[in-house]
């Protein structure tokens, strides 16, 4: 019986009638929604897929076509008076999978012949741009009312075709075509919102629109998407106390568990943070902690992406980036930093002098984008090399470094050769997806006074200090801790300091020893 649900939660709805009508249950972000409609005109918005971008925009429908009954109880009803109905062309992008021209021509296709039934047809009206102008216009003649345009994840085919730059070239000017008419229609326009996950530069949709507002970082819209601290102590307290009943926790403890693994997003420095909203109605729904969000998969452009640019995985903990790298669209991704903000692989960590520090939100995503890459990094993932990872953390916490290091050369020596490398940097990030995927804290060159620790890997009870060496002995890598004082920023940390020299064998490409004191 614990693990039936007390209320209903809207797992997969995207539709705010729906939700409404059927009592699932919804956090209330209404007075936003009023504010931005009545405060601007086109409105860019970024955020990561399951964030409830789709919901946003259903939301934004029901309100402009003055379904007032859906919004009792809700803050629009007090602060909407007049409820004017508008005529609203609501479109997604996320609907296929756009491998192929033909894939693009279809959705528009029949997205414009669903709007053609409502609000007429001109046979002279042969391209994609003048239909989708003449229903603007026969929108607003027939209603009488400026139109609502809604339009949801627009860059889905940009990014499903990251890898064929022909095709991406082909589908850009597809969808160039189409959005078109929106730069000429301004003055029948009453309220443009678009959805994605990037700006692309040669879309007409953001090179022609001048007075286009990118809220994606604006503190005040910061947790438009997403569930507050707030939101979620006062709108789900009795789920978190299940949640907590159903895993033999307190009520603190639960509070403080679901912030480990699904808080922490920040879309502006000042801004609230956010719980990952799937990943919470997920949890309470199911009352048991999983990786929800990241379980739905990693995009492939993003991994594509990380594949072309080879960036070193321990620097995205902490890495740094201007604010104009947020705020420029692009032809094409190339950095891969903004583009894993925008994704919601990393987020905002610190502001100072115009330089972001950025950082993984919470636990679900560290371990989770760590865990998908290792097919890349490594060959394949732990679970098919039937690698224990539980054993390997428990030998650190009772301070069993030869066991643990047994296991992990055994590892190593199972990665395929084409994915192994002869040198220090290669071995450094397989040992940094390992001992974090093990729920360790690990570090990777660490700065001492007079050098740089490999890797240092610490728990409750242990500091383990990592030196590499590359066709050298164990001994020559551990008199460089003691010369260079490695140890020094440790002995007042109250943790035991377990000193670790390693050497990585080239021509066998694995772990040829160690020796630790």
């Amino acid at each position: 019986m614990a693990n039936i649900p007390t209320r209903i939660f809207p797992i997969g709805i995207e539709d705010f009638e729906d939700l409404r009508t059927n009592n699932y249950v919804y956090v209330d972000k209404t007075d936003l929604i009023y504010q931005l409609a009545n405060t601007s005109r086109t409105c860019f918005l970024s955020r990561p897929r399951r964030f409830g971008k789709s919901l946003l925009l259903s939301t934004f429908k029901a309100y402009f076509e003055g379904k007032k009954h859906l919004f009792e109880g809700l803050a629009m009803e007090r602060l909407e008076k007049e409820w004017t109905v508008h005529p609203v062309l609501q479109f997604s992008f996320s609907q296929s999978t756009y491998d192929d021209i033909d894939k693009l021509l279809t959705v528009l296709n029949v997205q414009l012949t669903q709007w053609e039934r409502i609000y007429g047809s001109d046979p002279t009206e042969k391209t994609l741009s003048a239909r989708f102008q003449g229903v603007i216009r026969r929108a607003n003649e027939k209603t009488g009312q400026r139109v609502v345009i809604l339009i949801d994840e627009y860059d889905s085919p940009l990014l499903d075709s990251t890898d064929d730059p022909k095709l991406r070239l082909a589908l850009r000017k597809i969808a160039r075509e189409f959005f078109s008419p929106l730069k000429f229609n301004t003055k029948i326009i009453r309220f443009l919102f678009i959805t994605g996950i990037t700006k692309f530069t040669q879309m007409s949709i953001f090179s022609e629109l001048n007075s286009l507002d990118d809220i994606s970082m604006w503190q005040e819209y910061s947790s438009l998407c997403g569930i507050t601290e707030n939101e979620l102590i006062h709108d789900f307290k009795q789920d978190i106390e299940a949640l907590a009943a159903n895993n033999d926790e307190t009520y603190e403890q639960a509070v403080a568990h679901l912030a480990r693994l699904y808080d922490g997003y920040r879309f502006n420095h000042r801004g609230e943070r956010v719980y990952n909203p799937f990943s919470v109605i997920s949890v309470l729904w199911k009352k048991e902690y999983r990786s929800y969000w990241y379980s739905t998969g990693t995009p492939s452009f993003l991994l594509a992406l990380l594949r072309k640019r080879n960036m070193p995985l321990m620097d995205m903990e902490g890495s740094k980036t201007m604010a104009s790298a947020f705020d420029k669209s692009t032809d094409e991704l190339t950095d891969p930093i903004p583009v894993l903000y925008q994704s919601g692989y990393l987020t905002i960590k610190d502001f100072q002098n115009g330089i972001y520090t950025l950082g993984y939100p919470n636990e679900e995503v560290r371990y989770g984008f760590l865990n998908s890459l290792l097919p890349d990094v490594l060959g394949h993932s732990e679970m098919e090399n039937g690698m224990s990872l539980i054993a390997m953390k428990e030998a650190l916490d009772i301070g069993d470094i030869d066991a643990c290091l047994i296991r992990l050369r055994a590892f190593v020596a199972s990665i395929p050769y084409e994915k192994k490398s002869d040198n220090e940097s290669r071995f450094e990030t397989i040992f940094y997806i390992i001992f974090t995927l093990m729920g360790q804290l690990t570090r990777t060159q660490v700065k001492t006074s007079s050098g740089r620790v490999d890797v240092v890997v610490s728990n409750k009870d242990y500091v383990y200090l990592f030196e590499l060496k590359v066709d050298s002995t164990p001994e020559e890598a551990l008199a460089q801790i003691d010369a260079k004082g490695y140890v020094i920023p440790y002995e007042a940390d109250g943790r035991t300091v377990v000193k670790v020299g390693i050497n990585y064998d080239k021509a066998m490409r694995g772990i040829a020893g160690w020796k630790a004191q």
